[in-house]
């Protein structure tokens, strides 16, 4: 049957019901509480003392956020907090900086600044050393830069790797966490029925970007990313600098996400301009028959890696890889989510953490053809103590792309 505005399988009646379910109302949760995040701060202290660390260097960045609700930028002037093993966190900032630094601020801490000819690392030092921490190990947070770890080095101060206080608070998401998420994932898939049916002949990925991207704000949402990939760049995981427009019989690659207080949604649709053809069917059936493999694989108790490995074996006998050749599967299968759009845990052969309640990742099984194109289907789950949860339901054909 003939595409409505283009895109195969948008029938009128497919059509209306996608305009509802884009015009609907979403639920939007409340943001996440200080008493929350004052728990976050109380279990890193227990790790730390069971770590043997005295206090815990964290930059600005998600994970700031995640402990202080502080939403900062990383520059030449640092930023940070240091939580100790026992008591009140300390912020340090920029003196300048403390007024807007503390609009952000969701935890009581002790609030100290720095000027320009001063050192915030002396600062950091004379603190801990006036709390009976300056000779005990400080944890440094994984992400924080090079600059700040040797600062404290070389004044004297011990420090270390966190010993993994930070990756373990952040992997297992609390029922707040996960509303926002889900929050986000809802904005997200309103905003791709919204945006499906406005894809036409002749459109650049800016066009199709720009219009994704406007209907994830409307809905509250900030826009993190719209990757459009058209034709051949939809061979290549993330897309190919040429020239691409929308044309007949090749596919419409998305990869869209933004993020609702913070927290994060990664989906990915794929779909035809026109006729889908019939290796491109196959491709895509193959794709969704890929994570609805890695869905029944993640079970409470089996090992991340285990999901990867399913999914490779079940394409192996469709003719593609094995492992990470081409045609076939370039990428792993899913990536963790939460403040960030790629944390822990990660689908990727080798992987023996076992899955737990309450961890988040993607499920994305695409398969890439160099010279012709790609197909990925990407939605998120979160583990429940009863096994996997859709935080987005998977499109069933091609011919409904957006569910």
């Amino acid at each position: 049957m003939a595409a409505t505005a283009g895109l195969v399988g948008l029938r009128p009646s497919l059509l209306s019901a996608q305009t509802a379910a884009a015009t609907a109302p979403i639920s939007l949760p409340p943001p996440i509480s200080s008493a929350e995040r004052l728990q976050r701060i109380a279990k890193a202290q227990q790790l730390m003392r069971a770590a043997g660390l005295k206090a815990l260097l964290v930059e600005a960045g998600s994970s700031l956020v995640y402990f202080t609700g502080v939403q900062w930028r990383r520059s030449e002037r640092l930023t940070a907090a240091l939580l100790p093993a026992e008591g009140e966190a300390v912020l340090i900032t920029p003196a300048f900086e403390e007024p807007s630094v503390r609009e952000s601020l969701k935890i009581p801490a002790d609030v100290r600044v720095w000027n320009e000819h001063e050192s915030p690392f002396a600062l950091l030092a004379d603190w801990l050393k006036s709390h009976g921490a300056g000779k005990g190990p400080v944890g440094v947070e994984e992400t924080t830069r090079f600059f700040a770890f040797e600062g404290l080095r070389t004044l004297g101060v011990e420090t270390r790797a966190d010993a993994g206080v930070v990756r373990t608070c952040r992997l297992i998401k609390s029922p707040a966490e996960i509303a926002l998420m889900q929050a986000a994932a809802d904005i997200t898939i309103a905003a791709y029925r919204e945006t499906g049916p406005q894809i036409a002949r002749g459109m650049k990925p800016a066009d199709i970007a720009r219009i994704m991207s406007a209907a994830m704000a409307k809905r509250g949402a900030t826009p993190e990313f719209s990757l459009v990939l058209l034709g051949e760049a939809s061979a290549y995981p993330h897309g190919s600098g040429k020239p691409q427009e929308v044309r007949p019989g090749e596919v419409v690659l998305m990869d869209c996400g933004c993020s609702y207080e913070g927290y994060q949604s990664d989906i990915s649709r794929t779909m035809v301009m026109g006729e889908a053809s019939k290796q491109q069917r196959s491709v895509w059936d193959l794709v969704r028959r890929g994570q609805q493999i890695a869905f029944e694989t993640v079970q409470v108790g089996t090992p991340a890696g285990a999901a990867d490995d399913a999914v490779r074996a079940a394409y192996v006998k469709a003719g593609y890889g094995p492992g990470y050749k081409l045609p076939g599967t370039s990428h792993r299968t899913g990536h963790g989510i939460g403040l960030d759009v790629h944390e822990p845990i990660n689908l990727v052969h080798g992987e023996v953490a076992k899955l737990a309640p309450g961890m988040c990742f993607s499920d994305e099984p695409g398969i890439y053809i160099p010279g012709s194109f790609g197909v990925r289907l990407e939605d998120c789950v979160h583990m429940t103590e009863s096994g996997p949860k859709w935080f987005s339901v998977p499109p069933t054909s091609i011919d409904a792309p957006f569910g």
